[in-house]
């Protein structure tokens, strides 16, 4: 933080483990760090939380770090928001994907607690204009947009702007807010470690008790943005492939000790190997293209109803399976998530290597890479296995059989939609 001025604090450990202690720690090293390099603000993107109520554990955490950086004497904005309408965000995608997929549902009686959301527009601004607050400034500002309403009212609002029909929904009051996550789990593509903090927090109103941030960084002229506008705007990202930024993209599971296929040998353990390869009749750029635009609408390249059978598996345990889909339709990044994979590593025009995060008793990547030669482009591919233990022994020879159909229609069919491709002029 050496020569910082303004350091904002955008970390929440949610769905990892004992989240609450993480993000203890994280806050009091941040904040110490801070006032040691001489940082003349932090500015803070909390939870919004109601006063006298119990909190979940979620919104425990977000106001245990407020108070840790209000006390670590550096001045500090704290923005406390509820649900953020934006695409990308999990709390939106929850919304969308339950309101589009679901037309009836049957839900927990917190439908009814009331809510305050705000558009991502909104809350950048509000963290842009933070940084220029006066020095004696250190306190929380509720932030939340111009409409008040209930979670049942918020996904009926979306009905409406989306063009689906109005949405059936009966409340009933034995769901328990786990129960409910399960749900959210196999509904949406939000696995379960992250939807259930995020549903425990349901039960809390969160309205906003104040609008002094307007003190400091004034309202636009024209407003704040609604809640219809707000849902337009995401929904307009999302269908033009133009989301930048989700969630997803943040919670990385690769740990610093965890192996990678290009450990040599002697790291220790088996590494199995399923590797293939074929000179296909394309350019590099037209493989390459197919190779990129892997996953999402464009599948797999073999066996759908195997993939599906097994991301379906993967939900029902608690994992994300298989549809959470692409950030952008044609172009990959590193740390992208792509359906129950991300992209470890990516060497645009010759390798693409994925990293699943699928449950499994074992770590398992998938490398396609591209190589030209005089007489056409070579393909290579390979699956990688690190098992754990006896289960992973077992579970790489269980599925080993299938590997001829998968991994063989996957090189035979890229292959083949590669010399499908438009030359590149």
């Amino acid at each position: 933080m050496e020569g910082v001025e303004v350091a904002y604090y955008l970390i929440h450990a949610i769905g990892a483990g004992d989240f609450e202690t993480t993000d203890r720690e994280t806050a009091e090293a941040f904040g110490a760090a801070a006032k040691r390099a001489g940082v003349r603000r932090i500015v803070y993107l909390g939870g919004m939380a109601p006063d006298h109520e119990k909190l979940s554990t979620h919104l425990r955490s977000r106001q245990e770090v407020g108070k840790i950086l209000l006390s670590s004497g550096v001045p500090t904005t704290v923005l406390q928001a509820a649900v953020i309408i934006g695409s990308g965000g999990a709390s939106f995608e929850m919304l969308r994907y339950l309101t589009e997929r679901l037309p009836a549902m049957v839900t927990p009686t917190w439908v009814q607690t009331r809510i305050q959301p705000i558009a991502v527009r909104d809350v950048l601004r509000c963290l842009v204009g933070s940084a220029e607050m006066p020095s004696d400034v250190n306190r929380a500002f509720d932030i939340g947009g111009p409409d008040v309403l209930t979670y049942e009212e918020l996904m009926q609002t979306y009905a409406r702007v989306a063009n689906l029909r109005r949405r059936l929904i009966v409340r009933v009051p034995i769901l328990s807010p786990r129960v409910s996550a399960h749900w959210v789990n196999i509904v949406t593509p939000v696995p379960r470690q992250l939807a259930t903090p995020l549903v425990e927090s349901l039960v809390n109103e969160v309205v906003a008790q104040d609008h002094d941030i307007a003190r400091f960084v004034p309202d636009p002229p024209e407003g704040l943005i609604g809640l219809e506008e707000a849902i337009r705007l995401a929904l307009k990202r999302v269908r033009e492939a133009d989301v930048e930024t989700s969630w997803s993209s943040a919670t990385w599971s690769l740990a610093p000790s965890d192996p990678l296929p290009s450990d040599p040998d002697w790291a220790g353990g088996s590494l199995y190997v399923d590797e293939r390869d074929e000179v296909v009749d394309a350019t590099p750029g037209q493989l390459w293209a197919v190779i990129e635009g892997i996953g999402g609408e464009n599948g797999w390249y073999s066996w759908p109803l195997a993939w599906a059978v097994r991301g379906w598996l993967d939900k029902l345990s608690g994992g994300v399976g298989l549809h959470r889909g692409r950030r952008n339709a044609e172009r990959l990044r590193e740390g992208d998530v792509l359906d129950w994979w991300r992209v470890e590593e990516i060497e645009r025009g010759s390798l693409l290597r994925l990293r699943a995060e699928m449950r499994a008793p074992g770590r398992a990547w998938l490398e396609l890479s591209v190589h030209p030669e005089s007489d056409g482009t070579h393909y290579h591919q390979r699956a990688l296995f690190y098992p754990k233990g006896l289960a992973g022994q077992a579970y790489w020879w269980s599925i080993k059989p299938f590997h001829a159909v998968i991994f063989g229609g996957m090189l035979r069919n890229i292959a083949a939609a590669a010399k499908r491709q438009p030359t590149e002029e």
